[in-house]
């Protein structure tokens, strides 16, 4: 489904945040991005999309080479790869369904859209996805009168308007309590097991790579390290991983 090869990002004063990654991604995979801040999680992520330009190297999904697509071709790649942000990326002043609504922009009329104007059909399309993550009640409230895992879970149902056939979530739990992580990441594996999208999601905390992840790859400094089941993440791997002196932490 996604083919990544021999990806690497030079970012400018000279820093490799991603050298010579190379990935498979199957179809309706969880799978689960670990390492440390800065080991190159997040850009890797945006590469997959073209939100950051790689240096060097291919992104091919389903045999479609992302990093030479023309803005029209990467429009279309854009609609089937829906992204979930780490800091929720809403428009805080407009409604939940407003923002919802827009992750449906690439579909509808351009002129329609910037004045709020969605077919009734789209309208219901946007309150089934805030039923199917838990807020449907908060649709007329404004986005900043959520608490964070609301937001998230706001995120989640934008995302859901672009029927897309596979979702990247950076962080998309860093901002968050045990407990709304757990409810966040839940929604995203309902969405894998039943739609059979494919996840591809950035996390810190190994605990919940292993809960939720089919499958883990880990990145080092800019190198994939390591990619195989959450079961073979043994202690020398995890200090392979994360370092000599780190300590696992647990999120309950």
């Amino acid at each position: 489904m996604l083919e990544i090869r021999h990806l690497t990002k030079v970012y400018e004063g000279g820093v490799r945040a991603l050298q010579d990654v190379n990935l498979t991604v199957r179809e309706g995979e969880f799978l689960v991005i670990i390492g440390l801040s800065g080991s190159g999680k997040s850009t890797l992520m945006r590469c997959i999309n073209r939100l950051v330009e790689p240096t060097e190297g291919q992104v091919l999904y389903r045999g479609m080479d992302v990093t030479a697509a023309t803005p029209e071709e990467l429009r279309l790649i854009r609609r089937r790869i829906a992204m979930v942000f780490q800091h929720f990326n809403l428009v805080r002043r407009s409604t939940v369904l407003t923002n919802v609504l827009s992750g449906r922009l690439g579909y509808v009329n351009p002129w329609k859209s910037l004045v709020h104007q969605f077919p009734p059909e789209e309208v219901a399309r946007a309150m089934q996805n805030l039923g199917r993550v838990g807020i449907a009640e908060k649709a007329h409230a404004r986005a900043d009168e959520l608490s964070g895992g609301q937001q998230q879970r706001v995120g989640i149902a934008r995302a859901l308007m672009q029927e897309p056939e596979m979702i990247l979530a950076d962080e998309p739990v860093s901002a968050l309590d045990p407990a709304t992580s757990h409810s966040v990441l839940r929604y995203l594996e309902e969405i894998n097991r039943e739609d059979g999208t494919t996840v591809l999601c950035n996390l810190h905390f190994l605990d919940l790579a292993r809960r939720y992840g089919t499958r883990i790859i880990a990145l080092k400094e800019g190198r994939l390290i390591f990619d195989g089941k959450p079961s073979d993440i043994d202690r020398a791997r995890f200090r392979e991983i994360y370092g000599e002196e780190a300590e696992e932490v647990g999120v309950s």
